[in-house]
């Protein structure tokens, strides 16, 4: 009797030990190396000019992020209508709840001229294979630079889904 009472405890706390095992290989936190690679996205929403009203915005573009925390990018955009090609270079990081904040700044195409800096919420989705974010602060770059409220969302998907967090094509 006392074998099969002996037996049944340890059996368990085996399956216990085990069950918690199982449990914490099944949840993955994120990190750095959960973007790093590149990402192509898009960005649409309203800003808020203090001299012209809202203003809409879109832009497309790619991300490549490294594994240290920084990324960079090009894409075109419109604001008002205006289309220009831009330069992103900026830092990131990836909490293990794959949240992340990107902090940016947006250069003319020859990166000689500062445009805009923002700060971005972002949430990794479908296994660190889209993101989402809204950007949640931006500053027009000039001799005044000038906070401008934004209503910009922004959609982006791993362009190599088959290299999650290998980093090739890191800057």
């Amino acid at each position: 009797m006392r074998r099969n009472i002996v037996l049944t405890v340890f059996l368990a706390a085996l399956s216990l030990s085990l069950a918690a095992v199982a449990s914490a290989q099944g949840h993955r936190a994120c990190s750095n190396a959960s973007v790093a690679g590149t990402w192509g996205y898009t960005e649409t929403g309203t800003v808020m000019s203090p001299t012209a009203g809202p203003v809409l915005v879109a832009a497309v573009g790619t991300y490549t992020f490294d594994r240290a925390g920084n990324f960079s990018g090009a894409q075109s955009s419109s604001s008002g209508g205006k289309v220009s090609q831009d330069t992103k270079l900026g830092t990131y990081t990836v909490n293990a709840d794959c949240t992340a904040t990107l902090t940016l700044s947006v250069y003319d195409q020859s990166e000689a001229i500062l445009l805009r800096r923002s700060v971005w919420e972002i949430v990794l989705v479908e296994s660190a294979t889209e993101m989402r974010g809204i950007m949640t602060s931006l500053v027009v770059a000039g001799p005044v630079e000038t906070p401008v409220p934004p209503i910009v969302t922004m959609s982006a998907r791993r362009l190599f889904p088959g290299r999650l967090g290998d980093g090739k094509g890191e800057r």
